[in-house]
């Protein structure tokens, strides 16, 4: 393996490979089951929706879009999640049949339809949020304030600058 020389570097790199591979539909989705205590339908839903196939990415790539102003469409999805076209056209697909995503003509342009997330699906996306930060907060939780809240300064700051090269 080539070295950059920089130890902190290659720590983060390692780091950054590991959450990667700690956040696969595949692990989430097995966490989410082991940790379903009342079998209630929410539960159920956001294990389905964890699982590999699952709306969890679609939800996310729409909230975005809706957070920051923007209209997410099929091309927007695939962009996003670094697939391509007819993939991110299944996976929309499927979120709109399981009532998570509706389409929308897009007023200014009649060719595209605009994703926008359902109730159930603003629901399912809350629930999402809830499972992972349950799961970040077990994994900080014998951390001092000040470190939980310099780790979020430094970890947003990152991901920011990253963002800036990567986009």
């Amino acid at each position: 393996m080539e070295r950059n020389g920089d130890e902190h570097v290659e720590t983060v790199e390692r780091a950054m490979v590991a959450i990667r591979r700690s956040q696969t539909r595949r692990n989430l989705a097995r966490l989410a089951a082991a940790r379903r205590t009342t079998g209630s339908g929410a539960d159920q839903e956001t294990a389905a929706i964890a699982a590999p196939g699952g709306g969890a990415e679609i939800l996310d790539v729409i909230e975005e879009a809706e957070e920051g102003g923007d209209a997410a469409t099929v091309s927007s999805v695939a962009a996003a999640l670094n697939i391509d076209q007819p993939r991110a056209s299944k996976l929309v697909a499927a979120a709109v049949t399981a009532g998570l995503v509706r389409r929308e003509a897009d007023q200014a342009d009649g060719r595209r339809a605009l994703l926008v997330r359902t109730p159930a699906g603003r629901r399912v996306s809350a629930r999402i949020h809830a499972f992972r930060q349950e799961m970040y907060a077990e994994a900080m939780r014998d951390w001092p304030a000040a470190d939980r809240a310099e780790f979020a300064r430094l970890l947003a700051g990152f991901v920011e600058s990253l963002g800036t090269i990567t986009r």
